[in-house]
């Protein structure tokens, strides 16, 4: 468990298993959107081939994020876990409150972070 007593651990990882739940839902349902398009002759005037690809790359792309979100609550659940959660990655400072309870998946303090973006 994290040594952070500031934050309330339980709640941030609920809100973790709570996404991660949702997430897997959203890619079980939307599996037979990224399935290879197959011209169908009689379906052509309903919908388009061009219209299917690209229904498809969307549904691909939505999936590529879920998996990314997925890695990243993963990790973090792994953190809290290692009592490593709330401390920076990069200098080892503490993250702020406020910026874990927006977003608990973060890894980086504020200064890391704008020092990251700006390299």
């Amino acid at each position: 468990m994290s040594d952070r007593r500031d934050i309330d651990i339980a709640f941030l990882r609920q809100r973790l298993e709570d996404r991660r739940a949702d997430i897997s839902a959203h890619s079980n349902h939307s599996e037979d959107y990224r399935k290879p398009v197959e011209l169908d002759q009689q379906a052509v005037g309903r919908l388009s081939r061009m219209d299917a690809l690209q229904d498809q790359q969307m549904h691909l792309e939505q999936e590529r994020r879920r998996a990314a979100e997925l890695d990243r609550i993963e990790k973090t659940l792994a953190r809290i876990e290692h009592a490593d959660y709330g401390f920076c990655h990069n200098c080892g400072e503490e993250i702020e409150k406020k910026r874990l309870e927006f977003d608990p998946t973060t890894p980086l303090c504020v200064d890391c972070a704008a020092h990251v973006k700006h390299s």
